[in-house]
């Protein structure tokens, strides 16, 4: 089956299935001879498949510009001391949470690992061939302001982050949004609702949020949007940065 002439490798690349014929060109001849066609035919497509799978959630994974790239849900430290529920962790891995348009809290204190989490749940998702995107906060206010000043710019702007299945946005509320800002979120929240997940890295708990968005009716609109029917993950207060940086430098002995 791997003896195909130049012609059919030229179709094959021609119609971008150069990972097919990748694979039947490397397909062990000694072990794949002694199998029916189909099962040749099985095994060639199965690495082709393998392939594409890979090359496509690396490139959902670059394209979702997360800060920590290799975050993993399955590999968290010291889940114990930390208080996290590995069952909540292990849930938001299947990102079953998607599917049913809910919203995840990470809410913790400073250098907890909430960036993290988020990061290693955007990455699950691309792992399961979702597009994601991790933005900072005060990153996403300055393409909004950006945006806002140019003609059409501020519909592009929502509909680009409105598309995403699932965003994460960090250091949420760790700056008092203005006015614009607000109304901004109010819409991109509105867009997102029943339709995509949003997943939101905060200090914050839920109380302190409405006074942070202003007190006002834009406060009470863009909670609506985002509270009901959302996970929260408490993720404590041990300080992974110090830890982190101990193991980096571990004491002296003398």
């Amino acid at each position: 089956m791997n003896h195909l002439d130049t012609e059919t490798k030229r179709k094959l690349r021609e119609m971008n299935a150069g990972d097919l014929l990748d694979a039947i060109d490397t397909q062990d001849e000694s072990l794949a001879i002694s199998l029916p066609f189909g099962e040749r035919v099985k095994l060639a497509v199965d690495d082709a498949y393998a392939t594409f799978t890979h090359s496509k959630v690396t490139g959902l994974v670059r394209r979702a510009g997360l800060r920590y790239p290799n975050a993993d849900l399955r590999r968290i430290d010291l889940l114990d001391q930390r208080g996290l529920d590995r069952h909540l962790l292990t849930q938001l891995g299947s990102c079953s949470f998607i599917g049913r348009q809910q919203n995840v809290v990470f809410h913790g204190f400073t250098g907890s690992g909430k960036s993290y989490l988020g990061c290693a749940t955007a990455k699950r998702a691309c792992e399961h061939r979702i597009r994601a995107h991790y933005i900072r906060m005060p990153d996403l206010e300055e393409a909004w302001v950006a945006a806002a000043d140019k003609p059409g710019g501020a519909g592009k702007f929502l509909r680009k982050y409105a598309a995403y299945t699932l965003l994460v946005l960090d250091e949420w509320l760790l700056d008092r949004p203005g006015e614009s800002m607000r109304g901004m979120l109010l819409e991109l929240m509105e867009r997102r609702y029943g339709l995509a997940s949003t997943v939101f890295c905060t200090q914050y708990q839920q109380k302190d949020w409405h006074q942070r968005l202003g007190s006002g009716v834009h406060a009470d609109a863009i909670m609506d949007r985002i509270i009901h029917n959302a996970i929260w993950v408490d993720t404590g207060s041990y300080n992974m940065r110090e830890h982190t940086a101990d193991n980096d430098h571990p004491p002296s002995r003398t």
